[in-house]
């Protein structure tokens, strides 16, 4: 089995694979004050529930591969790795990782890792060109070139900043739960924002990529849009140009970087 770990800014998503299956998957809240010993005890718990693995930390786990946009949480990681798997073969995304995907940016440093992890999972399963709309803490577009290198981006303040802002500077405005309203005309102050947000994001979506497909392709209709991140959902029905909706891309990726950097050495 091979543990993937996605830690993000708001949420930290982990995959068990099987194979090229992911066959559980886990979402937890990302808190930068664990630990490296309270992140091992959260993984046996969520593990060891598991029918295809022991009750022991580490049983049943061949492989971990890991990327973080939050350096304290990817350092208690590491060491997560060190004290508790310290046999299993370890890929932590960071410079000098293999990844098979060129980065043409003009410090490849400031990528996120998961952005480059996308396009690595991109590339792989859909080719070159696309373009890989990540709805997380920012909503992120990232750029793959017909030639499968990753060609830059556009970062936008996300579905949940927007709805926190909102409720935090609007007088007269509360925080309200992401939903589909009855209309797009809202009817009250709560689906009226609800609108805005759902319809606004969409209409986001479908402008920032029509410019970008513009200048990644000759012919915009070779590009592939792809879908990922746990708002997805909340947009995919009114956005009229994303094609592909794939949960799990950033897990796939990390299974690719994995084997590109331990099992294929």
């Amino acid at each position: 089995m091979l543990l993937t770990i996605d830690v993000g800014n708001t949420h930290t998503v982990l995959g068990l694979f099987d194979g090229e299956e992911i066959v559980e998957h886990w979402r937890i809240s990302t808190d930068a004050r664990r630990t490296a010993d309270e992140l091992a005890v959260l993984l046996q718990g969520l593990m060891g529930m598991h029918p295809l693995l022991g009750m022991e930390l580490g049983d049943g786990i061949e492989g971990i591969a890991i990327c973080a946009t939050v350096p304290s949480v990817l350092h208690e990681l590491r060491e997560v790795t060190r004290r508790y798997y310290g046999d299993v073969p370890a890929v932590l995304v960071e410079p000098g990782v293999k990844t098979g995907v060129p980065v043409l940016m003009d410090n490849p440093k400031e990528v996120g890792a998961d952005r480059i992890i996308n396009a690595v999972a991109a590339v792989e399963l859909y080719g070159g060109p696309a373009i890989v709309v990540d709805f997380g803490t920012a909503t992120t577009f990232d750029a793959v070139s017909p030639r499968g290198e990753y060609a830059g981006g556009v970062i936008a303040p996300g579905i949940e900043i927007s709805v926190d802002a909102l409720g935090v500077k609007g007088a007269q405005l509360r925080k309200i739960e992401l939903a589909r309203p009855r209309s797009v005309i809202g009817k009250n102050t709560v689906e009226a924002m609800q609108s805005g947000i759902i319809y606004g994001f969409a209409g986001q979506v479908d402008g920032v990529v029509a410019r970008m497909k513009k200048e990644l392709a000759a012919d915009p209709d070779d590009v592939t849009v792809i879908a990922t991140g746990g708002l997805a959902p909340m947009v995919l029905g009114e956005s009229s140009v994303i094609d592909e909706h794939e949960p799990w891309l950033t897990l796939i990726g990390l299974r690719l970087v994995y084997e590109r950097n331990v099992s294929r050495a």
